[in-house]
């Protein structure tokens, strides 16, 4: 009998401990919140047919973390999906959500050599546009390289 209650003596201790490390450890962990830097994102739109899923990914992304203040996004498109950006021909919805993402401060690139493929100039594409003249690709890596993580919905 002496055996089994120290056996259990033993086992609570280390459980008990294990338990306090956790706890500690849990109120010791900086919520996300309150991290000092913001989280970059790049969203790769190449996709014609998932224009309005991916604006719809950039704002639910911007409502879960609270906004603008708290995420840095840059959206890079090139191939088809460029057309869906032409001024004069794109629908509504995506005109409206393109200048709040502008006004948000989103970076929005389009690809120098789609437009050349595609015979548009920057002035040709809804305002708040740049042109990554070296190739969205080339965009892509060096948001990369400066640290924004790759997001392709």
């Amino acid at each position: 009998m002496h055996r089994r209650s120290l056996l259990w003596g033993v086992c609570s201790a280390v459980g008990a401990a294990f338990a306090a490390s956790r706890a500690n450890a849990a109120t010791d962990a900086e919520p996300p919140a309150k991290r000092q830097e913001k989280l970059r994102v790049v969203y790769h739109l190449s996709d014609a047919d998932k224009v309005s899923f991916v604006l719809g990914n950039i704002q639910n992304h911007l409502d879960g973390v609270g906004g603008p203040d708290h995420v840095t996004i840059a959206l890079v498109v090139h191939g088809p999906p460029l057309r869906a950006f032409h001024a004069a021909s794109a629908n509504p919805d995506i005109t409206r959500r393109v200048g709040q993402f502008s006004k948000a401060g989103l970076e929005l690139a389009a690809c120098g050599n789609t437009m050349k493929s595609q015979k548009v100039e920057l002035r040709d594409l809804l305002p708040g546009f740049v042109s990554a003249d070296q190739g969205g690709v080339v965009r892509i890596a060096e948001l990369q390289s400066q640290g924004y993580l790759y997001l392709r919905p």
